[in-house]
């Protein structure tokens, strides 16, 4: 009888498991300047911003007149091929002037703000952090401070300091200090109070490292975004003082001034004061434009 061959079984057939992709995890700034350069109102405001920022670096370039030399000949002289804003009561050429002014617009901006957020961070993350009686009294001075309306308190502090561009982005810096402490301190009490921050302390991490290496860095977002709007509001505070007189003094090109200077020749020459005017509005309409987007843009909720 012959022998039957055994074949083995096959085993059964396993279905293929198919992988998906894990997504890429990105970080919150990207996913921030993402949704900042599709937003239409933040990214006109950013152009406006380097614009400024173009204008300001090649001044000597882009001006086609010294910005102080003086025509007596050719005062109030309207726009045209040689003047292309026309000139004003001392016959100085405005296109030039307001291209010299941009800097000075920057240099008030960012001295006037790095002054409100150096003190501002530093009061409101002790006040903060450490509470109790140290963030009763800093929190009760804060509340002076805001208890003026911020021209008259700049005002008061130039009359104190004396009616100079230095003093005016001094008392500007000052007056924007409240803004900062707040918005820290909101920001201090919320973070001192996650898993990183108890396990520093329970390693023994002394509060002054705690607060500056892993408190403050986390509170970065909502700075950026304070800074970015208090810069609009320098330049036109510092203008407005300008334009009473205890800011920028002559000659120098500052837009406020060179409001000051032409309003007495608003009539028979618009110019003089309408082209410093739409300067200093493109100029603080960009930066709101910009900082509402990146307020938007770094907003944690937002992101998907």
């Amino acid at each position: 009888m012959a022998a039957i061959p055994q074949t083995s079984p096959t085993p059964p057939e396993v279905p293929e498991q198919k992988t998906t992709a894990t997504p890429k995890s990105s970080s919150l700034w990207l996913d921030a300047f993402s949704r900042l350069i599709r937003s239409k109102t933040s990214f006109i405001g950013l152009l406006i911003i380097l614009l400024l920022l173009v204008v300001a670096a090649m001044a000597p370039v882009v001006a086609t007149h010294d910005p102080t030399d003086q025509q007596l000949l050719d005062r109030y002289l309207a726009p045209s091929g040689d003047h292309w804003l026309g000139t004003d009561e001392l016959g100085r050429d405005i296109y030039s002037r307001i291209v010299y002014g941009t800097r000075i617009s920057i240099q008030i901006g960012l001295i006037a703000v790095g002054i409100s957020a150096v003190i501002g961070i530093l009061l409101g993350g002790i006040a903060g952090y450490f509470g109790r009686w140290i963030d009763q009294i800093i929190m009760r001075v804060i509340d002076i401070l805001m208890a003026f309306p911020s021209i008259l308190l700049a005002i008061a502090l130039v009359a104190v300091l004396g009616a100079s561009l230095t003093n005016a982005m001094i008392a500007i810096g000052i007056v924007g200090v409240p803004q900062f402490a707040r918005i820290v301190r909101s920001t201090v009490l919320s973070v001192k109070e996650t898993e990183y921050i108890e396990a520093a302390r329970a390693i023994g991490a002394k509060n002054n490292r705690i607060l500056f290496q892993h408190v403050l860095p986390n509170c970065l977002a909502p700075i950026i975004v304070q800074a970015t709007l208090s810069i609009g509001t320098a330049i036109l505070d510092a203008a407005g003082l300008s334009f009473l007189g205890l800011g920028a003094q002559p000659p120098s090109p500052e837009w406020g001034a060179m409001l000051s200077d032409g309003r007495a020749a608003l009539q028979t020459a618009p110019w003089v004061v309408a082209f410093p005017g739409l300067a200093i509005f493109l100029v603080v309409l960009g930066f709101n434009l910009f900082g509402d987007g990146l307020r938007d843009a770094l907003d944690p909720r937002l992101k998907q």
